[in-house]
């Protein structure tokens, strides 16, 4: 227990430094590149945040468990909207990119549609774990080259995006960090998850508490991160674009893989009914969020309040529901 608690503090430590370097590295990176940071949030911090994710997801198909891969990719989504989006706001309100409310947002409805659609039956066959991945496959390139061809104005290298010998970041410097910073990130989360783990089952909680919160909740420590040093510098973009790109990776690449690795049968009607129905709820408050009527394009820290009230909410019906009579 000792052990897992060092675990869960040195963790958290390496998360919190390896998400500065992280984003700094990223938007560095974009600019330099002539990239906007939402595309660089949605492919490289979208990705790389996921994929615990997908390492979680994979190693639980592969033990013939693939509801927990299931359960940790739905509830991971439901975290990244209530728990980080809502915590972020709260710090600083986040302004909603026009484009992403255009775009973004119903190509993740869509995705979530889908993934509920396959799932509808309780099952996921092999064959609609490759409409998952493919469907992913063809969001990105058409996502990649809408963003390279547009004419959106890019912003100059901000200040604070510096290296740690207090000049400005490179291109090489601006890449190396982006690596390290990714690399430490999937490291942490997974070393802060272990321990988590550890300590949860030294209580006597139950593998499947533990999949659809602490692993769930875990897993996306790396886009809490990873937001909220972005909204501390203003990089709204990396936000939603990050928490936008993430779902999407989570819907159509983790449970893609998990259900490619080990087709899905006779699973939990839950899964459906309460997680999947939470999470497209989430997701269409986030859509009309961004939308808006007092404060267009902008999730204000009532409405994060609200994001985060619904996700205690629903972890608390999740807790109930499992360990009650």
């Amino acid at each position: 227990m000792l052990t897992a608690s060092l675990a869960v503090i040195g963790g958290l430590i390496l998360l919190i430094w390896s998400a500065n370097r992280f984003v700094d590295g990223a938007a560095a990176t974009a600019r330099y590149a002539g990239m906007p940071p939402l595309l660089i949030g949605m492919v490289v911090v979208g990705f790389g945040t996921s994929a615990p994710e997908m390492v979680v997801s994979a190693s639980a198909a592969f033990d013939g468990n693939p509801e927990l891969a299931l359960g940790n990719a739905l509830g991971s989504n439901i975290a990244n909207i209530g728990l980080i989006l809502g915590l972020t706001a709260l710090i600083a309100p986040i302004t909603v990119d026009s484009t992403i409310v255009r775009r973004e947002l119903p190509l993740l409805l869509v995705a979530c549609a889908l993934a509920g659609l396959l799932l509808w039956n309780n099952a996921l066959t092999r064959m609609e774990a490759f409409i998952l991945l493919l469907t992913l496959a063809a969001l990105l390139g058409w996502s990649i080259r809408t963003a390279l061809t547009s004419h959106a104005v890019h912003e100059p290298l901000a200040a604070d995006m510096v290296a740690p010998n207090g000049k400005a970041a490179s291109p090489g410097h601006a890449i190396i960090w982006l690596i390290i910073g990714l690399v430490l990130l999937v490291a942490s989360s997974r070393l802060l998850v272990w321990g988590a783990v550890v300590i949860a089952q030294g209580m006597g909680i139950s593998d499947l508490v533990i999949g659809l919160t602490v692993v769930a909740i875990g897993t996306s420590l790396p886009e809490l991160a990873a937001s909220v040093i972005a909204a501390r510098k203003g990089e709204s973009g990396l936000v939603i674009g990050n928490v936008v790109g993430s779902n999407l990776f989570n819907i159509l690449a983790v449970i893609g893989i998990a259900g490619a690795i080990s087709p899905m049968h006779s699973m939990s009607p839950d899964i459906i009914m309460r997680d999947w129905s939470i999470m497209m709820a989430l997701t269409v408050t986030l859509l009309l969020m961004g939308v808006g009527t007092r404060h267009p394009g902008r999730v204000s820290r009532l409405e994060g309040g609200l994001l985060l009230a619904v996700f205690s909410a629903y972890t608390g019906w999740l807790v109930a529901s499992v360990t009650g009579p």
